[in-house]
């Protein structure tokens, strides 16, 4: 009898466990940036080869394509219409080029020639509207992300070629509402153009999506508050992502299994703490490589782990090959500040002291990415270093070069010092005075006291570990 209830409840923990991934998800992803007849997009291909690769890796079926003429868009889109017939879950991801006129938004194809809005409505370019009611109107939940809020590249032809009747023709995309069951999300606000993002890279939409909404145990529409929150500090507040949902129910791509009957809650807790510090080794020992198979051993290995997005951005990234379009190089910035990598070794070369470390925090945060200004470059630093230099297009790697110092004192700042900045540092320095009695500010900033910068490194060290464990 024993062994029979023993039995019983590890298929209850199967059944558990995989209750998650019963359901039918289907998804459409496609981007198109070689574009024919107009500017062409460096970055969609390697939006969708991410979206793609995150999707399929929590349960999705995948349509995916790149680069897609009108006849094949087409075909991609009756494929998926098929399989979402009565799926649970279907989203749909597009990035590239889109259009709206007269109020309706489209898409377009890379072999797109607009000359007239009578084009566009005989199917030069294709209407998002009645795209989404013929393929997923009989899907129980439906999520839309459009990264596709750029410039409309036909706006003039189409404004010249209508002078006998009246034509609206906007900038990005016009305001859609969802139906019942549905989420639709933009890169930015109706009527606004959001960004591509630099040269190689995920735009700023797609890499928030990506890091976010296949988040463990996080409700969709949770997840995307964190996508406009990410959004809006990478653009320095220059974006914010938008959107419209009629969603009726909690919506996890991800949802947590349900923890076993009598499983010890505190065990489960320490064993995530002992494998965090392995994958962080395993992460390190393979975020630099050009070899997309360590990179998937990675995503083998921690399906769901915190550096997933990174890894399959870098994925999409190699297999995309290096872009031949002329990066827009920002002005005064060495071009060799994109291409050369940065680690340990090339931060030590430049010598930065604590003050000078305490600039470069100061500099971020003015720069909209927020970090504690320590004079210490904590994990939490390296983080937002690696995010400033992707939005840049340098080498992410969460350590700094000449070069992208350089650069990064060129930048133009909102604040380089505000009064809060010395928040983290002020308790340290309150035990310093007065344990050390003398040494005032003055002394401080002129040059430390090599005794208490060991001692204060030793107490920013001892305080940092407690923190982490």
């Amino acid at each position: 009898m024993r062994y029979l209830t023993v039995i019983v409840s590890l298929f209850c923990m199967l059944v558990t466990a995989d209750a998650a991934k019963a359901d039918k998800r289907v998804a459409f992803v496609v981007g198109n940036g070689a574009y024919k007849n107009v500017a062409q997009l460096p970055n969609p291909p390697i939006d969708a080869k991410a979206m793609a690769a995150v999707l399929r890796n929590v349960g999705f079926d995948v349509v995916e394509g790149t680069n897609l003429t009108r006849d094949t868009m087409t075909e991609r889109l009756l494929e998926f219409g098929k399989k979402a017939q009565g799926a649970d879950v279907a989203v749909f991801f597009y990035a590239g080029h889109g259009i709206a006129i007269s109020g309706t938004n489209y898409l377009l194809p890379i072999d797109a020639d607009i000359k007239s809005e009578m084009d566009v409505k005989l199917g030069a370019a294709i209407n998002i509207d009645l795209t989404l009611d013929q393929t997923m109107s009989d899907a129980k939940v439906k999520l839309v992300f459009l990264d596709a809020c750029r410039d409309n590249p036909f706006a003039a032809k189409i404004k010249s070629n209508s002078a006998t009747r009246s034509v609206s023709v906007q900038t990005g995309l016009a305001e859609m509402k969802s139906g019942e069951g549905t989420l639709i999300a933009f890169a930015t606000g109706p009527g606004q153009t959001a960004l591509d993002g630099q040269e190689g890279t995920n735009s700023p939409f797609t890499r928030a999506l990506i890091a976010h909404i296949t988040t463990p145990g996080v409700e969709i529409q949770q997840a995307m508050t964190e996508v406009r929150a990410q959004v809006n500090e990478e653009t320095n507040k220059g974006q914010l992502p938008w959107g419209h949902t009629n969603l009726i129910g909690s919506v996890f791509l991800n949802p947590v299994a349900a923890p076993a009957a009598g499983a010890p809650a505190p065990a489960a807790v320490a064993s995530t703490s002992g494998g965090s510090d392995v994958e962080l080794e395993f992460w390190r020992s393979v975020k630099e490589s050009n070899k997309p198979e360590e990179l998937n051993a990675y995503l083998t290995n921690y399906p769901n782990g915190q550096f997933k997005s990174l890894a399959l951005a870098r994925i999409a990234s190699l297999e995309n090959g290096p872009s031949t379009t002329t990066r827009n190089l920002t002005t005064g910035i060495d071009p060799a500040t994109f291409t050369q990598e940065a680690n340990q070794t090339t931060e030590d070369q430049i010598g930065l002291d604590k003050g000078q470390r305490r600039d470069v925090q100061r500099r971020l945060n003015g720069l909209g990415f927020d970090t504690k200004v320590t004079g210490k470059f904590d994990d939490g630093t390296r983080a937002v270093i690696t995010r400033w230099q992707a939005a840049r297009g340098y080498p992410s790697s969460g350590f700094l070069n000449k070069l992208q110092h350089k650069a990064l004192l060129t930048e133009i700042v909102a604040s380089t010092q505000t009064s809060s900045d010395d928040s983290e540092d002020r308790p340290a320095r309150r035990a310093r005075q007065s344990s050390g009695g003398g040494g005032g500010g003055g002394a401080r900033r002129g040059g430390a006291d090599p005794g208490a910068a060991f001692v204060g490194g030793v107490v920013g060290g001892m305080m940092g570990g407690l923190f982490r464990h």
